[in-house]
């Protein structure tokens, strides 16, 4: 069944923003790119096309399945293609590994593949009733069933504050706890229902589940998804030839916060204080920012495409 699935999963997948991605990350046609984040390798598709096929490019993924579907995907390119089992906060072992010292662009699409929402059966959606893990890479110590059924109600509340922005954290986290007295909650559904009932009626927001924010929270958590973006902006920059280009694609604020924030840092020639009358820090401004305002999916690909909706895309170049 679950092969069947994947089977049935992988054509239909759908790259975000790639006509954007493709515009602003490629400066050669014959260059070698870095898909960060492979997925089921949409992005990696509309590179070789939009290059007319003399791009090289490396393709990452933390997700074994992934990798594994994205190889069948990209069969007919693999002269082009180099897939690796990695995640992108490594990707300055990955390039070291294939003897690489520079490229000329990389991407990295932040965002869950439709394949880990809709076929990995891991429970990162509360549509489904599947086991709570949301573990994308599947070497992790830590399962969300873990956290869930053993965090107290601080380290709880404090994981759907920070990475949720969950207004009723801390009353989802007692529910949490009190629930699994009884029992523990072992799947999606369970969790989803939890959460449901802990956030009073008038309050469920319109647009969304109520238990969304609890879900980003958890699989951020078990994933320690914002740390491994810092990480790999920073190990990315050094890769880049002059000229080179970083485009990442972001889905929610804390994420889109943090990238841009790090391209500032990474763009300011000059981190000491104010008031110091000459620079001691040394630092030099070692990107050009190129998307001073997010770029947003235009309305027809939203049409097309509803899970691109919250997508937010930047884009940094090498000085």
């Amino acid at each position: 069944m679950g092969n069947a699935i994947l089977e049935q999963k992988a054509p239909i997948h759908i790259p975000v923003m790639a006509e954007e991605v493709v515009n602003y990350l490629v400066t050669r046609k014959d260059g070698l790119y870095v898909d960060a984040t492979l997925g089921l390798g949409g992005h990696t598709k509309s590179i070789l096309q939009f290059t007319n096929y003399q791009s090289r490019i490396i393709g990452l993924d933390v997700d074994e399945e992934a990798i594994s579907i994205a190889s069948n995907n990209l069969s007919k390119y693999k002269s082009n293609v180099f897939l690796q089992n990695s995640n992108f906060s490594e990707i300055d072992r990955a390039l070291l590994d294939l003897e690489i010292g520079e490229v000329d662009g990389i991407v990295a699409d932040l965002g869950m593949s439709s394949f880990q929402i809709d076929s990995s059966e891991r429970g990162f959606s509360f549509i489904r009733d599947e086991h709570l893990d949301m573990r994308m890479d599947l070497r992790l110590r830590f399962t969300a069933y873990d956290l869930v059924n053993e965090m107290s109600v601080d380290e709880i509340s404090k994981v759907l504050k920070v990475y949720g922005e969950e207004r009723w954290s801390r009353r989802i986290a007692k529910r949490i706890v009190q629930t699994r007295k009884e029992k523990p909650i072992s799947t999606s559904a369970e969790l989803a229902k939890v959460v449901y009932e802990a956030i009073p009626n008038k309050f469920h927001p319109a647009k969304i589940h109520p238990a969304t924010k609890t879900f980003q929270a958890f699989r951020i958590a078990v994933n320690h998804e914002l740390d491994n973006i810092e990480k790999f902006i920073g190990k990315s920059i050094p890769f880049l030839k002059s000229g080179g280009r970083i485009v990442v694609i972001s889905f929610h604020s804390l994420e889109d916060r943090l990238v841009k924030n790090l391209f500032r840092r990474l763009s300011s020639s000059c981190i000491c204080p104010p008031d110091l009358p000459m620079c001691g820090c040394g630092k030099k401004s070692e990107l050009n920012i190129l998307t001073r305002t997010p770029l947003v999916p235009s309305e027809a690909e939203v049409a097309n495409n509803p899970r691109s909706r919250s997508a937010k895309m930047r884009v940094g170049e090498k000085l």
